[in-house]
């Protein structure tokens, strides 16, 4: 007996923080989940969310999601009060939580927001524990990546 792999239409990423691998070299990965309301899981479903300007701080012995904006929706319930900019509590586990604080506070690190999906009917957020590129690195990394781009486009053209 052989389970088939049912494939949903569209994909499980909500949104996605492009600038933060350009920004910083990320060292680590966690996902955690999101203490969201009602409204924010209908906004997400409508892929109106935007991560690309947030951060996460640790404080009180937990994380919270600050700079992301969650669109309310026209058809929302009228009396619940929306507040897009709200800062979100990131569920994660206590062991995960205190590698976060000993990366962050003794060895200089920053915890960025990488991307935003669906996991089964959960909302998560993958975060990452990151240092900051300089300049040079960043550079380094366009080259690069325009290399890849070349020899693709060689290696295509070669083979006709």
């Amino acid at each position: 007996m052989t389970k088939k792999k049912v494939n949903k239409p569209g994909s499980a990423t909500i949104a996605l923080n492009k600038r933060a691998r350009h920004e910083y070299f990320i060292e680590e990965e966690f996902e955690a989940g999101m203490s969201l309301q009602g409204w924010e899981v209908k906004s997400l479903r409508a892929g109106k969310a935007n991560i690309s300007d947030s951060y996460i701080l640790l404080r009180d012995g937990e994380a919270y999601l600050f700079g992301s904006t969650f669109q309310p929706l026209a058809v929302a319930s009228t009396h619940v009060v929306c507040d897009p900019t709200r800062s979100r509590k990131l569920l994660l586990k206590q062991r995960e939580l205190d590698s976060l604080y000993g990366r962050v506070n003794r060895e200089g690190f920053t915890v960025v927001a990488l991307s935003m999906y669906w996991k089964n009917a959960w909302a998560k957020l993958k975060i990452g524990v990151a240092r900051g590129k300089k300049e040079h690195d960043k550079r380094d990394d366009v080259k690069e990546r325009e290399w890849k781009m070349d020899k693709a486009r060689i290696m295509k053209n070669s083979k006709r």
